[in-house]
């Protein structure tokens, strides 16, 4: 095994993502005129103008960064890219793996991520719950920091993302007596992040359950290529641990640094980032120094990966 293609979740969008592809492959258009009519509504728009307050609405994000990713994959596959070994994503990029792995169709792929952006936005009170990164401390760290701040409320780690860099999700209480015990136990940084809910929490199991009720009704198949899933850090091999995994993986902790250095002891050793941002890459490289890590997100990162990946593969 050699490469393995990743695809970002969100926070990595932006205003203008795909629309340089857009308008020089007929690949990447027909993607994204596919989610448009998939939804019902001008999803391209979106991404190539905004406004960023509608792109940056769960709802929105989440079709919108996987019709980018694809889009750049598709671009990527006629340019003659390497067949990978295995793929991953995080959160929502696990949707763009299964996508590019032949597990989901995408107009399936974009219609459940819409769903599964509202249902997780409407699982919880806006206000009454969010996210905050925690920086400097291990993981372990910050199990005993959530732990102590559960007298107050929920705290929960959700995003184990890299050494030294945890995403904690819960309520308002919760946080507050979180980031107490972070710097108690010597946290460099703890930050809330700009979201609206706090995704990948037990406060999600309503949104999981929803959203089981809409697998019931996708083909789901058996994925061409190995994906690792975010909850177990280990690879999808059948339609049933797709489909389980999709559901728990809405209120559970994404196992990002675990799953990397899966990939990595299965003998991955190049890794590229397919999609809008560079947030994969940058991790990768703090858990692996020996990892090469590649990033496709427009025509000039395209032409460096075609130029380099037939020498790392």
């Amino acid at each position: 095994m050699g490469i393995a293609f990743v695809f970002p979740g969100q926070g990595s969008q932006y205003v203008g993502m795909g629309r340089e592809f857009c308008e020089c492959f007929p690949e990447a258009a027909a993607i994204f005129k596919s989610a448009d009519e998939a939804l019902g509504f001008p999803l391209s728009r979106l991404c190539f103008e905004g406004p960023e307050e509608e792109l940056t609405k769960t709802a929105n994000t989440q079709p919108a960064v996987l019709t980018a990713s694809v889009a750049c994959l598709e671009v990527f596959k006629s340019m003659g890219a390497p067949v990978p070994s295995a793929m991953a994503g995080h959160s929502l990029g696990e949707y763009t793996a299964l996508v590019a792995a032949g597990s989901i169709s995408f107009a399936d792929a974009v219609r459940l991520v819409r769903k599964r952006g509202r249902y997780m936005q409407e699982a919880v009170p806006l206000g009454a719950g969010g996210m905050a990164a925690v920086m400097g401390l291990s993981g372990d760290a910050v199990a005993e920091v959530c732990e102590k701040a559960s007298s107050f409320g929920i705290a929960e780690a959700v995003n184990l993302n890299c050494p030294g860099q945890v995403v904690i999700a819960g309520d308002v209480e919760g946080l507050k007596a979180a980031e107490y015990e972070a710097r108690k136990a010597g946290a460099k940084r703890f930050f809330r992040l700009p979201v609206s809910a706090p995704f990948h929490s037990s406060l999600m199991k309503s949104a999981g359950e929803r959203l089981a009720g809409d697998l019931e009704g996708v083909d789901v198949k058996e994925p061409g290529v190995p994906v690792v899933a975010n909850v177990s850090a280990r690879f999808l091999r059948t339609s049933s641990e797709v489909k389980e995994s999709l559901i728990r993986q809405v209120y559970n902790p994404v196992r990002w640094e675990e799953s990397v250095r899966f990939l990595l002891q299965a003998g991955i050793k190049t890794f590229v980032e397919i999609g809008p941002g560079k947030v994969l890459s940058g991790l990768i490289k703090k858990i692996s120094r020996d990892a090469l890590v590649f990033n496709i997100e427009d025509k000039s990162s395209l032409e460096k990966v075609l130029a380099l990946t037939w020498e790392v593969s």
